[in-house]
């Protein structure tokens, strides 16, 4: 509204004709000059979004006509392109139906939530589709809003829009934030070469759209041998699309700043590399093109563009090589480990004066180990044969747990000798049935529930994706705990027997000695996968991993230490075996009495063959 004072006795206000200038509503409308103020009528096919003093742009409504061939396109993006078209095309029509901008971004939001939630962005081509629409209706809703700032946030939708209506463009700088991103420009490079009388700058971002397809982890110009070195990428923000009310945003006048919240804190280091990336239409993958700086810390990535688009942060993991050390003393204490191993097989299978229940309890054990060792020790690497790494991690998943099964049998054992009755034993094929089939069991439901479980990038191990490696400790932690009640339950009968008038004290001692190895078996072995829980994760501390390690390619040689080297009558059988297959010591002991007197030599060699006898 403007008027100016005439000239002459009193002072008179006159209405000015604005429509005498061209330019005011543009070539694309009629100025209607009206008392206080002007208004602008668009031509057919051009719109002012309803500011009816600002100039009519051209108004493009067949963008939101999805193509001839899209009979695979989904329902819901359907829905959302007639709803931009119908909401674009009332622009021009002025008996059609209006909606006000808050209510088509409302409408918008509320489509684009159901089809995320459906998980309908299957391939390139649908996500091209998805986030030009996005665009294109931040486009078409901007200039509609009433408020200057308007924020709206959906079950997977976060919106910030920004509008400047006035005779004069806006300057200065203009910052934008949603739940997990910053975005700030200058008001120049948002209103660009023309100012129609309006401006406005958006940003959305989307919650679950970096969980809903694979496809979001392709990036362009992929290095050719990233594959052979097994470098995987996936996203560390949210994806966010960034648009302004200037229509030229493939070279900008001055480069434009988002700042990332990542999903996951991790720093920059050998094996992780943080990437400012934009979605890339063509390509139909994740591309760098266009970023003119950036910098990470742990939790957040700074990035300039030099263009507008759909952004995100893309996290390039690369394996980690072991050191040699590591490797090292890996390798050499695995065979250590297999040696000792084989050994307490070949003792449990032949030493006569310890067979029975616990035997084949630490027979048993001990062939689990052995084998788990053995494909540990030749498989775990094998990561570049999916299928085969499976299988390793399946039998590595099936072989420990049947070890602690096993571990939880001698523990029952123990109790039953203590609290039941001596000398008890329990039912071969029962505990054949606990120690296997139990595993055989956990196995198999997991590898039906999430078979791309088994096998990640850098081992061939359960995968930490959906949880999955609870599969293996959850029953290690349950197994652990039993054990550790039914060992305190016995230390404590134990105690009580030998507190009574007449206590058996060798038996006692026996099973002391019984509980005492296998309190300290199950402390080894279930220690070992207390700091292994650290080794197969991408982060973690390196002294927790040495101690696995060492741990674990000791376990071997603990076993057989505790269970045949502390144990008289296996070390009564290894001298017998000795004196057998080295004959000549044995003789080596009468030369030395030969120049003693008859008499002497009598009682030596009824001695002799008395302690043959007691072996």
């Amino acid at each position: 509204m403007e008027f100016q004072t005439s000239t002459g006795s009193e002072a008179e206000c006159e209405d000015i004709d604005e429509c005498s200038d061209p330019d005011v509503c543009g070539r694309n409308a009629h100025c209607f000059n009206h008392p206080g103020g002007y208004s602008c009528k668009c031509h057919q096919g051009y719109s002012n979004y309803g500011n009816n003093q600002s100039k009519c742009i051209e108004m493009d409504c067949d963008q939101f006509k999805l193509e001839s061939d899209a009979d695979h396109t989904p329902e819901k993006l359907k829905h959302l392109m007639s709803l931009l078209k119908t909401s674009c095309e009332s622009l021009n029509d002025p008996h059609g139906q209006h909606f006000t901008g808050e209510k088509l971004l409302e409408n918008v939001f509320n489509s684009t939530d159901e089809l995320l939630s459906d998980g309908n962005i299957a391939d390139s081509e649908m996500l091209n589709q998805f986030l030009g629409a996005v665009e294109n209706s931040m486009r078409l809703i901007g200039p509609q809003l009433r408020e200057p700032v308007t924020r709206m946030e959906t079950h997977n939708t976060f919106a910030e829009v920004t509008v400047m209506k006035s005779q004069t463009p806006p300057s200065g700088r203009v910052t934008l934030s949603t739940d997990s991103t910053l975005f700030s420009t200058s008001w120049e490079t948002v209103v660009g070469d023309s100012y129609p009388g309006f401006a406005f700058v958006a940003l959305v971002s989307y919650k679950y759209l970096n969980t809903s397809s694979d496809l979001l982890h392709k990036i362009s110009g992929e290095k050719s041998d990233d594959k052979e070195r097994s470098v995987t990428y996936q996203l560390n923000s949210k994806v966010v699309t960034a648009v302004v009310s200037n229509t030229e945003t493939k070279q900008l006048s001055e480069p434009v700043m988002l700042v990332f919240t990542h999903v996951e804190e991790r720093a920059e280091s050998e094996g992780v590399a943080y990437s400012c990336v934009y979605w890339d239409e063509a390509e139909g993958a994740w591309s760098g093109q266009g970023c003119e700086e950036a910098w990470s810390n742990s939790t957040h990535t700074v990035c300039y563009w030099s263009h507008l688009s759909s952004f995100a942060v893309l996290m390039a993991l690369y394996p980690v090589q072991d050191s040699f050390d590591l490797v090292l003393i890996t390798r050499v204490g695995l065979v250590l480990s297999l040696v000792c191993l084989f050994l307490c097989i070949l003792t449990f299978l032949f030493c006569r004066s310890i067979q029975g229940t616990r035997n084949s309890i630490h027979l048993h054990l001990s062939i689990c180990l052995f084998i788990a060792d053995l494909i540990f020790l030749c498989g775990i690497s094998s990561t570049h044969n999916k299928v085969a790494c499976a299988i390793v991690a399946g039998l590595l998943h099936f072989f420990f747990l049947s070890a602690f099964c096993w571990m939880l049998l001698e523990g029952v054992q123990l109790y039953r000798m203590v609290v039941l009755v001596f000398n008890t034993t329990l039912n071969h094929l029962h505990m054949c049935a606990v120690g296997y089939g139990v595993p055989l069991v956990i196995v198999s439901v997991s590898a039906i529930a999430f078979p791309k479980g088994y096998g990640t990038d850098r081992h061939c191990w359960l995968s930490l994706d959906r949880y999955f490696i609870l599969s293996f400790f959850a029953p290690v932690c349950i197994i652990v705990i039993l054990n550790g009640f039914v060992f305190i339950i016995t230390v404590w009968k134990l105690a009580k027997k030998f507190s009574s008038l007449n206590p058996d004290l060798s038996k006692l001692n026996q099973i002391r000695s019984f509980t005492l190895t296998a309190v300290a078996q199950l402390c080894v072995l279930g220690g070992t996968w207390i700091f292994g829980f650290f080794l197969f994760q991408e982060k973690g501390s390196k002294v927790m991993l040495y101690l696995f390690i060492i741990l674990n390619t000791l376990q071997g040689a603990l076993i057989f230490i505790m269970h045949c080297l502390l144990s008289k009558p296996v070390r009564t059988e290894y001298y017998r075996l000795f004196v057998r297959m080295c004959p000549h010591k044995k003789k080596g002991k009468y030369r030395t009495s030969t120049g003693q007197t008859n008499s002497s030599q009598k009682p030596l060699r009824s001695e002799g063959s008395t302690a043959e006898t007691q072996m």
